[in-house]
């Protein structure tokens, strides 16, 4: 079993009488890569900054390593945070940036000298060591930023949106990057980010939040295969819905498009006749001649949007539309506008969620 590193326990905060954590209970093993995960709002902040020490929980406890640090000030809680804006000392060279917390602290120059180097080889910016941040680019610059918060050898790393005022581009590279010196050092890392694909790319867990809760937590890949609620659902990627009749609840059928079809994962709560939606990715969608699909449906293509290596197809079913995802082949373009097609869903792919 993993080791237990950090402990939330039903934590709270409020903001002029405005709740925005509500009990939140998480646990993070040693050495994990963690994201939380939502909208703006929803608390992920807040969180990341009374682990840090920047924000006093109403209620609840933070415990690190078996001990309760709620009470301590930011200094005293051996944890790097990396900021949204990089927050570097403008009349400061990158040496003395990286070095800053190093010299707070009393570290002899030597020695200072040295881990300051150490720092710039593991984030690739050997030979920096005397410009000043206006001479770096955006990523060079966060990199800098991450160098000085993992210099003291802190116990956690806290990251609150790194990468959000980059493009694109870069932020692919750098997210790479904080990833491969996560792994290397071994140490408990929490990322804030409202970006999915960040998440879902990089993170061992992910914490989906909304509304100051916690809806769900987990793998990526079971917060993208198996989402627990609507919200996770409809928030962490694209998602289809279609609406059905329940036709036998006991056997868990339902009618579809004039086809009664099996779903697994049909809650046993339901009634005969009762109305219910039928969810699923753009992925579980395939262009199909029905014989090995439990759902066929007939359709025309009302939008086409070339992605690159996919192409997603949008198609009206007349009360529904659907969005199905295929490779890009060079052979075979895609149907037109228009087109008629024939879409094949499997049962087994077919997620029914409450709110």
């Amino acid at each position: 079993m993993a080791e237990e590193f950090l402990r939330i326990d039903k934590l709270v905060k409020s903001f002029g009488g405005i709740p925005v954590v509500k009990g939140v209970d998480l646990g993070f093993n040693k050495g994990e890569f963690v994201s939380l995960l939502g909208p703006s709002g929803c608390g992920k902040t807040t969180i990341l900054r009374m682990i840090a020490g920047f924000e006093r929980p109403d209620s609840g406890r933070i415990v690190v390593e078996g001990n309760d640090i709620a009470h301590l000030q930011p200094n005293q809680r051996k944890i790097g945070m990396v900021f949204q804006a990089y927050a570097l000392f403008p009349n400061m060279n990158v040496a003395e940036n990286v070095g800053f917390g190093l010299k707070i602290v009393g570290m002899p120059r030597p020695q200072r000298e040295a881990r300051v180097e150490e720092m710039l080889k593991l984030i690739g910016l050997s030979g920096y060591d005397k410009r000043f941040p206006f001479e770096l680019s955006g990523g060079q610059q966060q990199r800098v930023a991450l160098a000085r918060a993992l210099a003291p050898s802190p116990r956690m790393l806290l990251l609150d949106e790194p990468l959000s005022a980059l493009d694109a581009k870069i932020r692919v590279s750098l997210r790479e990057q904080i990833r491969e010196i996560q792994r290397e050092l071994g140490i408990t890392t929490v990322f804030v980010t409202h970006d999915q694909e960040e998440a879902l790319s990089i993170s061992d867990r992910i914490v989906v939040l909304n509304a100051g809760s916690v809806e769900q937590f987990g793998q990526p890949f079971e917060i993208y295969n198996r989402p627990q609620t609507k919200f996770v659902a409809t928030f962490v990627g694209q998602l289809n819905t279609l609406n059905a009749t329940v036709a036998n609840a006991g056997q868990k059928t339902v009618t579809v498009g004039g086809v009664t079809v099996t779903i697994p994962s049909l809650p046993a709560t339901l009634r005969d006749g009762e109305a219910v939606a039928l969810t699923m990715r753009p992925e579980a969608v395939s262009l199909a001649d029905g014989a090995t699909r439990d759902i066929v449906l007939d359709g025309k293509v009302a939008e086409v949007h070339f992605l690159g290596s996919v192409i997603r197809l949008k198609v009206d079913l007349g009360d529904n539309a659907i969005s199905l995802d295929t490779f890009n082949d060079q052979r075979t373009p895609p149907p037109p506008h228009g087109a008629p097609v024939r879409i094949g869903i499997a049962s087994s792919d077919v997620l029914v969620l409450g709110n």
